[in-house]
C-alpha cells in the first residue's frame, strides 16, 4: 500500500515511473486534427473522427457528441471494421450506424478490455454546449494509461475529481476553453502529459496551443504534436 506523500504524489502523476509510462505511451497518440486522435496500443481508438484520409480499422471509435466536426459519419465509415464498436451520446447515435453503444455522463463501461467513463462536457460562459445536452469527454483505461479526452468543454467542476496519466484538452477559446483556462484546467487535473487540441481546423491555430505549453512549463508537462 502506498501512503502519505508517495500517494498524493502517485495521484497526481509526479512519481518518475509513472511519467515515464505515460511518455512512453504518448508515442502512440497521433493527432490527426482538431479534436482527432488515434491511439495504437493493443486496441486501435479513435476520438472523434474528421476530415481524415483513411487509416487502420478501429476496434473503438469515440465520439463527443453531434456537432459536424466531432459526429462525421463519412469519417467514421472510412476506419469502421467488422467489429467495430462506437460510444458515444444519444444525438450523435442516431446519426451512426453499427454497434453502437451510448452513454451518459457518469457512465461507465468496458469493452474489450478497455475500461471507459463518461465525463461531463459542457459550456459554463457561452452556449454551444449546454450541460443539459449531456455531451461528452472519456477516460478510456488501455494498457494500463488513463487517457482523457475532454471533448468540447469548458473548465468543469468535474476535471478536478478526473485522475489520468494523459489530458487531451481543447485549448482554443470561442466555443470551448481559452488556453488560459485549459492551463487552470490542467493544473486542476495534474496528469502527467497534458495534450492541446481544438485548433487549426474551426477555429485557433498552433500559437494557443504553445501559449498553453508555455504556461504550464514546469508545472505540467505539455506534449505539442504535429498533426498527421
Amino acid at each position: 500500500m502506498v501512503e502519505g506523500r508517495d500517494a498524493a504524489e502517485l495521484r497526481r502523476g509526479t512519481v518518475k515511473g509513472g511519467e515515464c509510462m505515460a511518455h512512453t505511451f504518448v508515442e502512440k497518440i497521433h493527432w490527426l486534427g482538431h479534436d482527432c486522435f488515434r491511439i495504437d496500443g493493443s486496441k486501435t481508438i479513435y476520438f472523434d473522427p474528421f476530415q481524415i484520409t483513411t487509416g487502420p480499422g478501429a476496434d473503438l471509435i469515440f465520439i463527443s457528441h453531434d456537432h459536424f466536426d466531432h459526429c462525421s459519419p463519412e469519417d467514421v465509415e472510412k476506419i469502421k471494421k467488422e467489429g467495430t464498436v462506437i460510444i458515444t451520446e444519444e444525438n450523435a447515435a442516431g446519426k451512426l450506424q453499427g454497434d453502437v453503444r451510448i452513454l451518459r455522463p457518469g457512465g461507465k463501461m468496458e469493452v474489450e478490455g478497455v475500461k471507459i467513463e463518461a465525463v461531463p462536457a459542457y459550456n459554463t460562459d457561452k452556449d454551444f454546449h449546454p450541460k443539459k445536452n449531456g455531451w461528452l469527454g472519456f477516460v478510456v483505461e488501455v494498457d494500463g494509461t488513463r487517457v482523457y479526452h475532454a471533448g468540447d468543454t469548458d473548465f468543469v467542476p468535474e476535471m478536478q475529481e478526473l485522475h489520468v496519466d494523459i489530458a487531451l484538452l481543447p485549448v482554443s477559446g470561442t466555443y470551448v476553453m481559452t488556453a488560459d483556462q485549459a492551463v487552470a484546467a490542467a493544473k486542476a487535473i495534474q496528469p502527467k502529459v497534458a495534450i492541446p487540441m481544438h485548433y487549426g481546423a474551426i477555429v485557433g491555430d498552433e500559437k494557443d496551443a504553445l501559449s498553453f505549453q508555455k504556461a504550464l512549463h514546469g508545472l505540467v508537462e505539455v506534449t505539442v504534436l504535429q498533426k498527421e
